[in-house]
């Protein structure tokens, strides 16, 4: 009887406690990745965790739809042009992490970048995943390099997000530019057209398709292909030997959210080692912001492949976004196959 009183005491006091303290978040990492950072994060705290899942262009949305009244008071994860973009338009807070030494010059850059409204928790290389038996089957070499996407072998056999909706697919833009120059970028993306067979909503979409025989390459964050080989699909990855951009995950504390206080334990959490380990627990191998974060050896390592020294700032900029975006959709979607 008095271990059920008891019980009764701490349940009352808990639940007092998770009344006390809240956070909204919205999550734009995959789904696994939010309900465990929402679960341990709500157990050794006491907070409530209000979590919910959306891309980073439909987060961006949602803050600006409610800015003059903000219900949402974390954005955690996605693209680091969104954020950027959020931090440009006046939605999040400046705030700068005690744990901000502890990161890696990226994490910090996006941080100085933006003024201090947001941070980055995670790098990933953009690159290719493709279909181990679909290319045995065609004979067709692994594409390694931006020029073999364009070979006849992969005509509507290559799937890539629209730009539109995906944070991956703006990168790949923004990258080709930076890599090629502007016009060489969009004379290429009018090349590869007719090998994509389709641009999909999501960014992880056309990897998904390539795990499954749906299509033979995506063009991907190389960290989703590498989830989909660990779930047993007979998929692999490749950088381009070219030179390639990385998205800059990041994290950004909404202005006037109505837990502010309690954002700001929220972040500080995420950015420990110890919240930073919940992407690898989900399966996801974004390389994490925080330098102490031991290295798992299935993530790629930046330092072995060809990056380029990516404009985070420019290329986050709301404008040149709408103006690539719209670029893209005349010069490129909308031309016959």
């Amino acid at each position: 009887m008095k271990q059920l009183v008891l019980g009764g005491v701490f349940a009352l006091l808990s639940g007092h406690a998770a009344a006390q303290a809240q956070v909204n978040i919205i999550c734009s990492v995959q789904a696994e990745w939010c309900n465990l950072m929402s679960t341990v994060y709500s157990r050794t705290t006491g907070t409530k965790v209000n979590m919910t899942a959306k891309g980073s262009g439909e987060a961006l949305a949602q803050l600006n739809a409610e800015k003059a009244n903000p219900k949402t008071d974390i954005w955690f994860g996605g693209t680091g042009d969104p954020h950027l973009q959020a931090a440009e338009q006046g939605l999040t807070l400046e705030y700068k992490s005690e744990q901000i030494a502890q990161l890696h010059p990226w994490a910090q850059k996006q941080a100085a970048d933006s003024k201090y409204r947001t941070v980055g928790v995670y790098l990933g290389p953009l690159g290719f995943g493709f279909n181990k038996e679909l290319l045995a089957k065609k004979k067709a070499a692994e594409p390694k390099s931006w020029a073999d996407l364009l070979k006849p072998e992969f005509k509507g056999e290559v799937q890539m997000a629209n730009p539109a909706s995906s944070g991956t697919a703006y990168t790949m833009i923004a990258t080709l530019v930076q890599l090629m120059g502007e016009d060489k970028a969009f004379d290429y993306m009018k090349k590869l057209h007719p090998n994509i067979s389709t641009y999909t909503r999501s960014g992880t979409a056309p990897v998904k398709a390539a795990a499954r025989g749906e299509t033979t390459v995506s063009i991907s964050f190389v960290h989703d292909v590498t989830t989909e080989a660990v779930t047993g699909f007979p998929v692999g990855s490749a950088t381009p030997s070219e030179g390639t951009g990385a998205e800059i995950g990041s994290m950004s504390i909404v202005k006037g959210g109505p837990n502010t206080e309690a954002a700001k334990k929220f972040y500080e959490w995420a950015l420990t080692p110890g919240g930073q380990q919940f992407g690898l627990a989900a399966k996801q191998f974004q390389l994490p912001s925080n330098t102490k974060v031991p290295k798992d050896p299935r993530m790629t390592d930046p330092a072995k492949i060809k990056l380029i020294d990516y404009d985070y700032a420019k290329y986050g900029a709301s404008a040149e976004r709408r103006r690539l975006i719209a670029k893209w959709e005349k010069e490129v979607q909308n031309q016959g196959r």
